[in-house]
């Protein structure tokens, strides 16, 4: 179960609507109630649904960061769908494609098609589980925590590929918000909480990679003291104690 909860740490830390944040901590009461009454099928469907929200959060960063790679990403897709997605207006209106299309969108952080199909896999083995076909696949605590590890090395990968994304996406964030006369909140730490980490659905691992940021690289940009003090706040608030 603690393995478990380590992928709270790859989801938002807030959320745009009280609605997705319900969602997600159904999900969460979910995969714990049917994990501590041994009902490891079904704690099984909820962790896939709580992965697969990763995976639409990251996309959706894609999407708001980069977009004209993502619109590329669209390419092959029917007009309609193609409208419905350039023009959402949150992660989980991907969830009407079909999982293992939206994962073609990982593409546009370099994972390439081998590492798309090893993500497949874990869609293919929802459908297994989620299908009255007379299995119980995961009828012990082993087969379910040896699944929940192979999910958390897949999240991490992904994580890991969406490096660049956030770093720009906290670049944009530093060029445009060190002015405190020029923006929506004059304290640093509301305007970070409320437009760098709710409006970009960052998690703490996409924090994580904020704080390692080079501020080095923005020598040459105006602001500096603004940025400096917004990357301390940054620092001081949702970094390790």
């Amino acid at each position: 179960m603690d393995e478990a909860a380590e992928l709270g740490n790859y989801l938002p830390l807030s959320f745009r609507s009280p609605k997705e944040q319900e969602y997600i901590e159904f999900l969460w009461d979910a995969f714990e109630t049917n994990y501590t009454h041994a009902k490891y099928q079904f704690a099984f469907l909820a962790y896939h649904m709580l992965t697969m929200s990763f995976v639409y959060f990251n996309i959706w960063q894609i999407k708001q960061t980069r977009p004209d790679d993502f619109a590329m990403g669209l390419i092959g897709f029917s007009k309609e769908i193609e409208k419905n997605l350039l023009q959402a207006s949150s992660p989980f209106v991907f969830s009407t494609v079909n999982e293992r299309t939206i994962l073609r969108f990982l593409k546009l952080i370099a994972c390439d098609n081998g590492k798309i199909g090893t993500y497949a896999k874990l869609v293919d083995d929802r459908n297994d589980t989620a299908h009255p076909n007379g299995n119980i696949f995961f009828s012990t605590q082993a087969a379910l925590d040896g699944k929940i590890a192979e999910i958390l090395r897949v999240v991490d990968e992904i994580q890991n590929h969406s490096r660049p994304v956030i770093e720009h996406c906290y670049r944009d964030f530093l060029l445009s918000n060190h002015d405190a006369d020029e923006r929506e909140y004059p304290g640093d730490a509301d305007q970070i909480r409320e437009v760098l980490i709710h409006g970009n659905y960052l998690s703490q691992k996409d924090v994580e990679i904020c704080l390692g940021f080079n501020l080095a690289t923005l020598t040459e940009e105006t602001g500096g003291m603004g940025i400096q003090d917004l990357h301390e706040c940054l620092k001081s608030t949702y970094g390790e104690s």
